[in-house]
């Protein structure tokens, strides 16, 4: 683990999504990590609903209180987004720091921004030694915004609360990126909800889980004079009503129960997968793990070339030198169902080429 100044070196506005555009929209998509059985029947009925209501300016009061119970927080500790994105964004543009540091490899949306906003970002590299998990320590004390992803992307580990916790101190911005925190059975480990902590500013995506992706929803919780930072750089009306529509139902009971019987799902899908993969390992197939997400990393030779074999044979994964971090010796693949992973495994041993 150690630090580097951020540079060019990696396309930070790569993602999953540009592996199927274009002449990969006919692939199965292993690329984005966002549920394939999704939005279901009734939420998908629940938005087309709210259309009705479209002639009127979008009012977020009531998502925005229903966010609030979900985590037992003051509705004044909540912000809504047009998806955890657009967080991001505000984050960087509002807040006045001196020296952020992102932590990676993790999603690259956060330094993207932060660069966009004119900061020099500093980088905490973990490494694959150390199974990509994080020693607080290893975060220059001077950091006064500090950005990490739980579980992160795309990593697939899981780090324990008490570690990122140990990243927090009076004036710190501590950043943690939930995004895929639903995904966890129990939600281990989350800091979603916690008013203790100095300085810390949760993100959640409804998109992920509810394959919402084309609706841009998510939300901020952190204290009220950050949010309120944060508010003041939005632009009026920044969530549409559609959008607030799905938060509020999101958050439910239904929806929580849901959520949390996908996470299980997810969990034994990603245990098959796993299996699979490891009748690779004479070959050189490696996962990081535990994996904790709806994805996995994998290490392999001549990942690249494999990649490409796989589009040819009609399968869409995301290539991982776009993280810093990692180079091209890396592929991270979506956890799917059973049968589609199966299908994955056969391709991926013609992609290996002969053994």
């Amino acid at each position: 683990m150690h630090t580097e100044p951020g540079d060019a070196g990696h396309d930070l506005r790569h993602h999953g999504d540009a592996e199927v555009r274009d002449d990969g929209s006919a692939l199965v998509d292993l690329a984005v990590n966002v549920r394939a059985d999704t939005p279901p029947a009734w939420l998908r009925e629940h938005i087309a609903a709210s259309l009705a209501g479209l002639a009127a300016y979008p009012d977020g009061r009531a998502a925005r209180a229903a966010v609030a119970a979900r985590h037992g927080l003051p509705v004044e500790r909540v912000l809504l987004t047009a998806g955890a994105a657009e967080a991001f964004v505000l984050l960087a543009r509002a807040l006045k720091v001196c020296r952020p540091v992102v932590v990676h490899p993790q999603f690259t949306e956060p330094e993207a921004a932060l660069r966009d906003a004119g900061h020099s970002v500093d980088r905490v590299l973990l490494r694959e030694a150390d199974g990509f998990r994080l020693d607080p320590a290893a975060v220059p004390e001077e950091a006064d915004l500090v950005v990490i992803g739980n579980p992160t992307n795309p990593t697939s580990v899981l780090h324990p609360a008490a570690d990122i916790v140990r990243l927090a101190r009076p004036g710190r911005t501590l950043v943690v990126d939930e995004a895929f925190m639903d995904a966890v059975p129990g939600e281990r480990e989350a800091l979603a909800g916690r008013t203790d902590v100095p300085g810390l500013v949760v993100l959640r995506s409804l998109t992920k889980t509810w394959g919402l992706a084309g609706l841009r929803i998510g939300y901020v919780l952190a204290d009220p004079e950050t949010v309120g930072e944060l508010e003041r750089a939005q632009p009026l009306w920044p969530v549409s009503t559609p959008a607030l529509a799905a938060a509020e139902v999101c958050v439910g009971t239904r929806a929580l129960a849901e959520a949390a019987h996908a996470a299980h799902r997810v969990a034994a899908d990603r245990a098959h997968l796993l299996a699979g993969l490891d009748g690779f390992a004479s070959r050189g197939v490696r996962a990081v793990g535990p994996a904790e997400g709806p994805f996995v990393l994998l290490r392999l030779p001549h990942a690249a070339a494999v990649r490409a074999r796989l589009r040819s044979l009609g399968y869409a994964v995301r290539r991982g030198d776009t993280f810093p971090g990692l180079d091209d010796g890396w592929l991270r693949l979506a956890v799917r169902d059973r049968e589609t992973t199966d299908r994955f495994l056969t391709a991926l041993a013609d992609a290996l080429g002969p053994h």
